[in-house]
């Protein structure tokens, strides 16, 4: 066995050979990792094994455990429960996790409401709602969202109370695409009902909302009522083009949903086609975290107790991949979860292992896609991060940058704040804010420099009692609000910690300036033009290559204002009014107000004062 804890060693030796739920924690009583097993000995044994887990993520996880509980249940399908539970309430990092792209839609029914509502969303969170989709795009789900106004009429105001102040019916109840429930012209049954049908209708049950229109409009004609005859037909008209949408349709598979499996590394990707009545209603895409070395069995046990425990409906039938494995407690979780028996099986034949093949096709170019764009957007980071280390002169890519700025409110109340880009985009769980304290009225220096003090000093080791681990990585790069002063009293406090050699600068915004700490030389920092970066300006640092690093406390200044283009400092360099002069530095021709040439107008009426970059001399000034 690996080396661990004798504590764990005692623990591992009194677990019970029963079925249940174990749970790993870290030495801050955090949770790691929550399982389920047939027999909890030997399945909590084999994480402390040497040959355990080919996981990567899974073999780094016995070092961090320090303490294991375990939940013993009736049979393992109790545990299966308990198990899903468990891991909506802690998250764990080391568990399987779904994650499906929350740029899709999904319409959202809130239950619990008095008077539901019906609408569009990009979440799916919120307790009390349910949720249908993710659906392909925005414009598919608005405009069924609008025919299912015009059928059923539910209320599209907002809020969990209907109506508005005034006690008066809005427009959408006088253009009949609301019952005004808050005027009470509805009771809560009837439109408890309504929203009965919107549900019935998103699951796949158009059938039966037709069969009630065609009876509304029959009676409607029959009456001679055909005003509200026509209204029917057309609200029917609209159910059925909607319904006629799906382009698949096969009506002896039944309420079946068909899952497609694709793993490739640490990431999987599943598609789910859920066919109602034949017809295939939508297409449903997740994809999988944390997958790497699990079989197909896993992956699918992880998967459907997540999706189907928060879904409005199981189907009586699950049609999975065929090297799915044992399904046993999975179908006994998910009869228990619909109320009846559920079948999970693999198709071997016809038109359902069609279906099936389809939707493992579907998840394979889901995942290749997703690598595709992980993989654009590295390159892209990796792009900035090197125009920022040459822009900067930098020894190696930042990547890991801290941005230390001070608030105050009226010279009361000073707050720093750290801000940390890691790989190029932002850290939030790093994110962090000081409380500045024993200072009188408003000092910035003081307070950055307490600031970084308390940073650095809490770089501790991760057995540390006070470890925190946005503060336990080195940065690469340190970014400091202010001008020299500021840079200053930061590399001052850098100073009292051995460090290896970071970068340090300091941000101007006002006069958008960069500061670089060390010796200022002739020539040494300048701004060229024609030079360019991300930032549309250029600071070049001439001479050898170096860090400047906290170790140097004289900063150098290099100006970051806009650069013009190359045939703008020509045109600054070129001769103006007749008279040769070249500008001690170059600016863009906008930041020249032409009132400070009089003389080019006197003398040269047609040419525009904004090309010319010339001071006036006295004597032109004077009109001489």
């Amino acid at each position: 066995m690996l080396p661990v804890e004798k504590r764990l060693e005692e623990q591992l030796k009194r677990l019970p050979a029963k079925p249940g739920v174990y749970i790993f924690r870290d030495s801050r009583r955090q949770v790691l990792y929550v399982g389920k097993a047939k027999s909890l000995r030997p399945r909590v044994r084999s994480y402390f094994q040497a040959s355990a887990d080919v996981r990567h993520a899974i073999a780094q996880l016995p070092e961090r455990v320090a303490d294991i509980e375990v939940i013993v249940t009736g049979s393992e399908v109790e545990a299966l429960h308990l198990e899903q539970n468990l891991v909506k309430r802690y998250r764990p990092p080391f568990n399987v996790r779904l994650r499906d792209d929350k740029s899709f839609p999904y319409i959202a029914v809130t239950v619990e409401d008095d008077f539901p509502r019906v609408m569009f969303t990009r979440e799916r969170h919120r307790r009390g709602v349910t949720y249908f989709g993710p659906y392909a795009n925005a414009k598919k789900v608005r405009e069924t969202l609008d025919v299912l106004n015009r059928v059923f009429q539910y209320r599209p105001c907002e809020g969990p109370k209907p109506g508005r102040h005034s006690g008066i019916p809005c427009l959408d109840y006088h253009i009949e695409r609301c019952h005004a429930p808050c005027v009470d012209y509805i009771s809560k049954e009837a439109y408890a009902e309504i929203i009965d049908g919107v549900i019935n209708f998103l699951s796949g049950d158009t059938r039966t909302i037709e069969r009630e229109l065609e009876r509304q409009m029959h009676e409607a004609a029959e009456g001679e009522r055909f005003e509200e005859a026509a209204r029917y037909r057309n609200r029917l008209f609209a159910v059925r083009r909607l319904s006629e949408r799906q382009a698949v349709e096969k009506r002896s598979v039944g309420d079946v949903d068909v899952l497609g499996l694709a793993v490739d590394g640490d990431k999987a990707a599943v598609q789910i086609f859920p066919l109602r009545g034949g017809k295939m209603i939508d297409r449903y895409g997740f994809h999988l975290e944390n997958v790497e070395g699990q079989d197909t069995s896993a992956l699918l046990e992880a998967f459907c107790v997540e999706y189907y425990g928060s879904a409005p409906s199981v189907p009586p039938q699950i049609v999975v991949p065929r090297d799915a494995g044992d399904v046993s407690a999975l179908e006994e979780f998910l009869s228990e979860r619909r109320g009846s028996r559920v079948e999970v099986r693999a198709a071997e034949r016809g038109e359902k292992r069609r279906l099936q093949e389809l939707a493992t096709q579907n998840a394979r170019l889901a995942l290749d896609s997703e690598s595709y764009q992980t993989e654009q957007k590295r390159l892209r980071r990796v792009e900035a991060l090197e125009e920022l280390r040459e822009g900067l002169n930098l020894e190696s890519l930042p990547l890991r940058i801290e941005c230390f700025d001070i608030s105050n409110i009226q010279a009361s109340e000073p707050v720093g704040s750290m801000v940390v880009f890691q790989d190029a985009s932002p850290k939030k769980a790093h994110y962090r804010k000081f409380a500045v304290r024993g200072l009188d009225g408003q000092d910035d220096f003081a307070a950055m420099a307490q600031v970084i003090d308390r940073r650095f000093a809490r770089m501790s080791d991760p057995a540390d009692a006070e470890y925190d681990e946005g503060f336990a990585a080195v940065p690469n790069l340190v970014v400091i609000d202010g001008g020299k002063g500021q840079l200053s009293a930061a590399l001052a406090a850098m100073q009292r910690f051995e460090l290896p050699r970071v970068a340090v600068i300091a941000l101007a915004k006002r006069a958008e300036e960069v500061f670089l700490p060390g010796p200022t030389r002739s020539g040494s920092t300048r701004t060229r033009p024609g030079s360019s970066s991300s930032s549309g300006s250029a600071t070049r640092r001439t001479g050898s290559r170096s860090a400047f690093t906290a170790s140097a406390a004289t900063p150098a200044r290099a100006s970051r204002s806009s650069t013009p283009s190359r045939a703008s400092a020509r045109r600054a360099a070129a001769p103006c009014c007749g008279t040769s002069a070249r500008p001690s530095r170059f600016l863009p021709p906008r930041r020249r107000s032409s009132r400070a040439f009089p003389a080019c107008r006197r003398k040269r009426p047609g040419l525009s004062t904004r090309s010319c970059t010339r001071p006036a001399g006295p004597d032109e000034t004077n009109g001489v």
